[in-house]
């Protein structure tokens, strides 16, 4: 197994409430840091990019431009996303034991958005659980190959990586 995971095959909301309950199982046991996609709960509104919201639930960042209700665009707000970023890097440099960030999509195949979070945690020697949307699958392949491995949209597939990384660190540390 990697340190980096993917998970796929499963709607974006889906991946980021197994990933949102991944961490509430972990996050007294080690320390995570990172931040998961929530809705912007806005109705009438065609996109659905919403908020980046810490793992320890300190901080939110808005990743949208909400241009009204019954608009049919979506603008996300870069700004935002890379406030969000920062903040992740900034508490990597603390040290932690895992990063979750949910997802690694188009601003980020841009060369934005979290990328630098992502390579924060790659640098850091740190294991990132994450997803990719598949509409960016080249720029992510790109980015993170060969030192990723895909994850099932499952619990169970999630937890088995972990452990598995788990594992690894004790076992290097012996």
């Amino acid at each position: 197994m990697h340190q980096i995971a993917v998970v796929r095959g499963a709607l974006s909301a889906v991946v980021q409430e197994l990933l949102a309950t991944f961490v509430a199982r972990w996050q007294a046991k080690i320390r995570v840091t990172g931040v998961l996609a929530e809705s912007h709960g806005l109705p009438d509104r065609a996109c659905s990019a919403g908020y980046l919201r810490t793992v320890n639930g300190s901080e939110r960042f808005s990743m949208f431009q909400d241009p009204g209700s019954g608009s049919t665009a979506c603008h996300l707000e870069g700004a935002g996303v890379l406030a969000a970023a920062e903040w992740v890097r900034a508490d990597i440099s603390t040290g932690c034991d895992l990063v979750v960030l949910s997802k690694f999509g188009k601003l980020e195949a841009a060369g934005t958005g979290l990328r630098d979070a992502f390579a924060a945690a790659i640098e850091a020697g740190v294991p990132l659980l994450t997803s990719a949307s598949p509409a960016v699958d080249t720029a992510w392949r790109a980015f993170a190959s060969p030192i990723y491995s895909v994850l099932a949209a499952d619990a169970d597939a999630i937890d088995a990586w972990w452990w598995s990384i788990r594992s690894l660190d004790r076992s290097s540390a012996a």
